[in-house]
C-alpha cells in the first residue's frame, strides 16, 4: 500500500518524507484524472439499478435509475461527468477492516495480516454506468486516534460516506456515531450518501463465533442505528467477498445519479457553463455542493 500521511505543506515547516509523500499522492490525483486505461472490467458494468441490502434501511427503494437520467445516458447528454471522479470517504475505527474491505472490491485479494493504515491512501475504481463512463476515488482513512486530524483533511468534498465496524465488536459499532460527524463537519449539509457496513460477517458463522441470535441483534442494532444516521446499512465480508461488489455498485450507481441530476439541473439554469464540453469537475467540491441537493425519492426506509 502507498501511504500518504502529510499534513498540509506549509512553506518551510514539512518534513522531506512528508513532502516527497504529498507531492506523491498529488501526482496520483492527476494522473488519476486522464480518461485512458483499458476497457473496464465486465464486473464494473452497471446496467440497472442495484439492489438495496435491506429495505428496513436503504437510502432509495426504487428498482430503476431517474427518468431523466435514463434519458440523459441514452442521448449522451451527460456533460463532463464520465470524464469525473467521485469522491467516497471509509471511516472507522482501527482494526475494522476498512483497508481489506477496499483491496478487495479492488484488488480481489485479502490478507488478513494488513497494516494499521498511517493518514490516508486511496484507489481509483473505473465503472460503465448506463452506458457511461464514471469514476469512484475510494480513500481509506487511519482509525487511529493520532492520525485523525490528517485524516480529517481528506473527508472534504467527499460525495459518499462510509462508516464501517465490526459485526462482532459492538462497540466498534457505537463509535461510528462520533466517526460519521467528524466527516459531515467537512462537508456541505445533505452533500453525502451515508453508508453504515458491517465488516467480517464471515466471523458469525464461524465454528467459534457467537450463536446465530447474536448475530441477528447485531444486524437489528445496526440497522436501528443506520435509520438514526439516514443512512444506508450493508453487511459484508472481505474475507469471503460476500455482498462487496453488489456493495461498491450501489455506491457508484448512487452517486452516478446524483452526479447527472447534477449537471441537469446546472444545464437548465439561467447561467451559461463554462467550458461545459471539456472542463473536468472533481464530484462533491465544495462550490457544487453549495449549489447542489440530493436526488429527490425516499429518505431512509
Amino acid at each position: 500500500m502507498v501511504i500518504a500521511a502529510a499534513n498540509p505543506i506549509r512553506p518551510g515547516g514539512a518534513e522531506p518524507r512528508a513532502s516527497a509523500a504529498a507531492a506523491e499522492l498529488s501526482g496520483r490525483m492527476r494522473s488519476s484524472l486522464l480518461p485512458l486505461g483499458p476497457p473496464v472490467s465486465r464486473d464494473r458494468i452497471i446496467a440497472s439499478f442495484p439492489k438495496w441490502y435491506t429495505p428496513d434501511a436503504c437510502l432509495q427503494l426504487k428498482e430503476h435509475f431517474h427518468g431523466q437520467v435514463h434519458a440523459a445516458c441514452q442521448r449522451r447528454s451527460t456533460g463532463t461527468v464520465g470524464l469525473s471522479l467521485s469522491k467516497v470517504v471509509v471511516v472507522g475505527d482501527l482494526y475494522v477492516g476498512k483497508t481489506s474491505l477496499i483491496h478487495r472490491f479492488c484488488k480481489n485479494v485479502f490478507d488478513c495480516n494488513y497494516k494499521a493504515t498511517i493518514g490516508v491512501d486511496f484507489e481509483i475504481e473505473r465503472f460503465e454506468i448506463a452506458g457511461i463512463p464514471y469514476s469512484l476515488q475510494i480513500w481509506d482513512t487511519a482509525g487511529q486516534e493520532k492520525f485523525k486530524c490528517i485524516a480529517s483533511a481528506y473527508y472534504r468534498g467527499a460525495q459518499a460516506i462510509i462508516t464501517a465496524f465490526d459485526l462482532t465488536d459492538v462497540q466498534t459499532l457505537e463509535h461510528t456515531r462520533q466517526w460519521l460527524e467528524d466527516a459531515l463537519r467537512e462537508n456541505e449539509p445533505g452533500s453525502c450518501f451515508i453508508f453504515l457496513v458491517g465488516t467480517k460477517k464471515d466471523l458469525l458463522r464461524g465454528q467459534f463465533s457467537q450463536s446465530r441470535a447474536a448475530c441477528e441483534q447485531a444486524e437489528v442494532e445496526a440497522v436501528h442505528l443506520a435509520k438514526e444516521m439516514q443512512a444506508e446499512y450493508w453487511s459484508v465480508s472481505a474475507k469471503t467477498g460476500e455482498n462487496v461488489k453488489a456493495f461498491f455498485s450501489r455506491v457508484a450507481a448512487l452517486a452516478f445519479e446524483q452526479s447527472v441530476l447534477q449537471h441537469l439541473e446546472r444545464r437548465s439554469g439561467s447561467q451559461p457553463q463554462v467550458g461545459d464540453g471539456d472542463l473536468i469537475h472533481m464530484e462533491g467540491s465544495p462550490s457544487e455542493n453549495q449549489e447542489s441537493k440530493r436526488p429527490s425519492g425516499p429518505g431512509c426506509c
